[in-house]
């Protein structure tokens, strides 16, 4: 049965396990973890009764579990799926795809951009520019990929920043191993990308010239930590005339015995300077050994306030109370029930919509709607 402190269900979908989830204008849009289920399209207008509007699909061995909408314009990733065994079609080439759904009944693909390689992981949108975690040949591992949208039927390469080390095909030689250090997840806010970067931490960019990022300064605690680092995620507000960026780590690599990830809070008044000042785990977590994908993954990106939901896997949805950074606390909490077919909870992504319905997705199976009591 579903557990809940300060929160309740109004609304539930039974679909393929997400990975990311947007909402707009009363249309919910759902990246899927797994071939051959790609993106639904969902009117959530009445919560207690969504209806499914159109589904689209990727072949075996790839997936497009990453989506952002930006008025009528969606897009979707799309990549290799490493943890599935089928292998990906042998023309398949990852990057993204770009749909007008100013008919959500009916998505239109307006162009699809491709790159060499995996492909593209994740990646923020605006009204302009796509900013992507993205593979390419002569690269080891994912760089920053900045495009142009102006006419998304031609999208243009203006910049892409990597962590010296990661050209190869250039002569760089990386001092990490494999693909330890590479970028998973750019978050534009102004003239700065502020990005995780997997076991390398996180950097700040400066995009002030979207054709030269630059690196103004970044953090790796990648050990003595194990957990990779997942999001960085800058509030858009001071607190006590200080600015702070919320970090999550993600709970997929760790010894046995290590310390599930948790959430971060890391002062960026002096942006040369970031410094983490506060952290939050849910209780219990570090009683005993913990299986992974128990601990934190994802924080939801739009931040209307002191209040941080976030997806914590095996724990649910967490409502983090960071108004006083030194010392966060849990404010409220939703475990939704087991879906069908899985041993536990794993819940993904989470999102807001204007109305201030939170959507989350389990990994495995479902989208529930809840609403803060």
């Amino acid at each position: 049965m579903a557990k809940s402190h300060g929160m309740r269900q109004v609304g539930y979908v039974d679909c393929a396990g997400g990975g990311q989830v947007v909402v707009r204008n009363g249309v919910a849009c759902v990246g899927h973890m797994r071939a051959p289920h790609s993106t639904t399209i969902i009117d959530v207008r009445d919560p207690k009764n969504p209806i499914v509007l159109a589904e689209l699909t990727m072949p075996p061995g790839t997936h497009a579990h990453k989506v952002r909408v930006v008025g009528d314009t969606m897009v979707v990733n799309q990549e290799v799926n490493l943890n599935d065994s089928n292998p990906p079609p042998p023309d398949f080439r990852g990057g993204i795809g770009i749909y007008d759904i100013s008919n959500p009944r009916a998505p239109h693909l307006l162009h699809r951009w491709e790159t060499g390689g995996q492909g593209v992981h994740r990646f923020d949108l605006d009204e302009r520019y796509a900013y992507l975690s993205s593979t390419a040949d002569g690269y080891l591992g994912h760089l920053v990929i900045i495009l142009d949208l102006k006419d998304p039927r031609r999208p243009v390469e203006v910049g892409r920043w990597w962590m010296p080390g990661q050209w190869v095909g250039g002569g760089e030689t990386p001092t990490w191993e494999k693909t330890a250090h590479r970028c998973h997840h750019p978050l534009r806010r102004g003239n700065r990308l502020y990005t995780s970067y997997w076991q390398a931490g996180f950097v700040i960019l400066d995009v002030d010239d979207m054709t030269k990022p630059k690196r103004i300064s970044g953090l790796d605690w990648s050990p003595p930590y194990h957990c990779p680092t997942h999001t960085a995620l800058p509030l858009p507000f001071d607190i006590r005339g200080r600015r702070y960026m919320v970090v999550a780590d993600e709970d997929v690599y760790r010894p046995a015995d290590g310390v599930p990830a948790f959430l971060w809070m890391v002062d960026i008044t002096d942006e040369n300077a970031p410094t983490p000042i506060g952290s939050f785990q849910v209780e219990g977590l570090e009683d005993g050994p913990q299986p992974l994908s128990t601990g934190c993954h994802q924080p939801c990106e739009i931040v209307t306030g002191t209040e941080i939901p976030t997806a914590w896997f095996a724990c649910g949805l967490r409502v983090v109370d960071v108004s006083n950074p030194h010392s966060l606390r849990e404010v409220a909490y939703f475990i939704p029930d087991v879906p069908p077919g899985s041993d536990r909870v794993q819940s993904n992504d989470v999102t807001v919509d204007e109305r201030g319905l939170l959507y989350l997705t389990d990994r495995r199976r479902g989208l529930t709607i809840i609403e803060r009591v």
